[in-house]
C-alpha cells in the first residue's frame, strides 16, 4: 500500500510533467534527444531516466517471462516459447537510450556539482547494463556514447562489465550517502524513489547483492558478501525500487487491456499455474487470483509453451493477464527490485553458507512480504505458511524450496531468468516447450540486427546455447 509521502509524490510527479513536457506529443519520448544542441534540463533527464529503466525492464521481462514459463504464447510454435531466433532490436534501442541518457546526466551534473543526480546515473547504468548483460554477454560500453566520433564501438568483455556494474553501484552508495548532496534531486522527477537519497543508497546495495548472487557457480562466490550487501538494503516492502505512472497504461496493464480486447498476449504458462494451482506440488497457492482470474469452466488453466491455446481465444478457456489484477491493474507497479527478492536472495545465500535456520527464516519472510505486497487476507498467508510442505522447518529447507518461492514472488521479472540458468533449470518438472528449436534449454538470445548492421565487425558469431561467463562452472 502507497503511503500518503508516496502518493503525494506520484501527484507532484504528474503535475511537473504535464507542465514540464507539454510540448511534446509524448513526455517521455525517447526519440528526444538529450545531446542536442539545446542543453536538456537534468530534471527532465532524471524522469526519463527513472521512467524509461522500469520500461526497458518491462521489454526484458517480455521476453525472459516465456523463457521462465511464466508467460506462453497463445500461438503455436511462437519463437519466444520455443526458443527460435528473435531479433530485439527494440530492446536494445531502448536500453541503449537509457544508458546514453544517463551518460549526459551524468556529464551535465558533473558540470553542475550536482553529485546526486551523478550517484543515480551510476545506480541506473549498472542496472540497465546487468540487464543487457544477462540478455547478450559482450556489449559496447568504453566506447559507445560518443555521437559521431565512433558509429562501430568494439564490445567490451562481459565479466569486465560484471565488474564496471559493480563499480558503478559502489560509486553511486558513496556519493548519495554524503550529506552535502541531500536534497539536490527533483523529487517530482524521480519515479523511483522521489529523490530520497537514502532509497537509492538501499537500492544500489540491493543490486549489488543481486550481482554477487549471480555468480554462484564460479569458485570466488562469497555467501557472506551477499548477505553484507543485503543487510545495508531493504528492510520492507516500502523499499522497493518500482515504478506506478507512465504516459498512459503501464505496460503489463496494457497487456491485459490487449487481451480484454481480443489482441491475445501475456497468457499464463501451464509451468506457472501448475506451479502456483495444484498439479506440481500439490497444494494451492492463494497468491493466484491475485494474479489471473478463472477459466469459464471455473478453474485455472496454463496454456503449455510452444503448444499455443485451445480453444478459440474468444472465449476464457485459458487464464491470463486481466485488467483487475495486482499486477495488472490500473496504477499497479512496474517492479525493478524489491524486498521480496532480497528475503530470497539471502535465504540462499544463508543456505549456501550453511546457516539453514537462517534460511528458513528468511524463506518463510519472503513468502509473506510477497503475500502482503499482493494484498492477501491473514487468514490466507497462514493458512499457506502453516501448510506441511511449505513450512518444512529448518532441518528440511532445500535450495530447490527456496527458490521455487522466488520464482512465485519474483513473478514478471526478469532475475527469474538468471536465476533458471544459474540453476540449470533444475524446477520441478520444468521442461523444453512444445516444438523447441534446440536440443537443451536456452541460455542467451542473439545480438539485434539493428546493431549488426552499423557494427557487424564487432559483433561475435554465437549460439543460443552458448553459456555467459557467470553460467559456467
Amino acid at each position: 500500500m502507497l503511503t500518503m509521502k508516496k502518493i503525494t509524490q506520484k501527484i507532484s510527479a504528474f503535475i511537473f510533467l504535464i507542465l514540464v513536457f507539454s510540448s511534446c506529443e509524448k513526455y517521455l519520448d525517447i526519440n528526444e534527444n538529450p545531446n542536442a544542441a539545446s542543453e536538456p534540463p537534468i530534471a527532465g533527464l532524471l524522469a526519463h531516466g527513472t521512467n524509461a529503466s522500469a520500461i526497458s525492464t518491462f521489454k526484458v521481462s517480455n521476453i525472459t517471462s516465456y523463457y521462465a514459463q511464466y508467460l506462453a504464447s497463445p500461438s503455436i510454435a511462437s519463437d519466444l516459447d520455443t526458443y527460435n531466433s528473435i531479433d530485439p532490436s527494440t530492446e536494445w534501442t531502448y536500453i541503449y537510450d537509457v544508458l546514453s541518457d544517463m551518460h549526459a546526466m551524468r556529464n551535465l551534473a558533473q558540470s553542475k556539482n550536482l553529485g546526486a543526480y551523478v550517484g543515480v546515473a551510476d545506480i541506473l547504468t549498472a542496472y540497465n547494463l546487468q540487464m543487457s548483460l544477462n540478455l547478450w554477454g559482450d556489449l559496447p560500453y568504453s566506447e559507445a556514447f560518443q555521437g559521431s566520433t565512433n558509429f562501430t564501438p568494439k564490445l567490451d568483455d562481459q565479466q569486465a562489465l560484471y565488474d564496471s556494474c559493480l563499480q558503478l553501484l559502489s560509486n553511486g552508495i558513496t556519493i548519495l550517502s554524503d550529506p552535502a548532496v541531500q536534497g539536490q534531486l527533483a523529487a517530482s522527477s524521480d519515479f523511483i524513489h522521489g529523490g530520497d537519497n537514502d532509497a537509492w543508497v538501499k537500492t544500489a546495495w540491493l543490486l549489488k547483492a543481486r550481482l554477487l548472487n549471480e555468480i554462484t557457480k564460479k569458485s570466488d562466490y562469497d555467501p557472506a558478501a551477499v548477505l553484507a550487501a543485503l543487510g545495508n538494503s531493504y528492510t520492507s516492502n516500502d523499499d522497493d525500487a518500482q515504478v506506478t505512472l507512465f504516459d498512459g497504461p503501464g505496460p503489463w496493464v496494457q497487456v491485459a487491456i490487449d487481451n480484454a480486447n481480443l489482441n491475445l498476449d501475456g497468457w499464463l504458462s501451464s509451468y506457472f499455474v501448475g506451479t502456483t494451482n495444484d498439479s506440481l506440488y500439490g497444494y494451492y497457492d492463494p497468491r493466484l487470483p491475485a494474479i489471473t482470474d478463472t477459466t469459464r469452466y471455473g478453474d485455472y488453466r496454463g496454456t503449455q509453451n510452444g503448444a499455443g491455446r485451445v480453444g478459440s481465444g474468444t472465449k476464457q478457456e485459458e487464464t491470463y493477464l486481466s485488467e483487475d489484477k495486482w499486477y495488472s491493474t490500473p496504477g499497479s507497479p512496474l517492479q525493478m527490485a524489491t524486498y521480496v527478492e532480497a528475503k530470497f536472495m539471502e535465504s540462499e545465500a544463508q543456505f549456501r553458507a550453511g546457516h539453514k535456520p537462517e534460511a528458513y527464516t528468511a524463506y518463510l519472510d519472503g513468502i509473506e512480504a510477497n503475500m502482503r505486497k499482493l494484498n492477501l487476507p491473514d487468514t490466507a498467508i497462514t493458512r499457506y505458511t502453516t501448510l506441511p510442505a511449505v513450512a518444512v522447518g529448518s532441518a528440511n529447507i532445500t535450495l530447490a524450496l527456496i527458490m521455487k518461492e522466488k520464482y512465485i514472488g519474483c513473478f514478471l521479472m526478469p532475475v527469474t531468468w538468471d536465476d533458471m540458468r544459474r540453476m540449470d533449470y533444475a524446477y520441478k518438472q520444468f521442461s523444453l516447450p512444445a516444438n523447441a528449436q534446440l536440443q537443451t534449454f536456452i541460455r542467451r538470445i542473439d545480438y539485434p540486427s539493428v546493431e549488426i548492421s552499423t557494427n557487424g565487425k564487432n559483433i561475435p558469431t554465437v549460439e543460443l546455447t552458448d553459456h555467459l561467463w557467470w553460467d559456467q562452472q
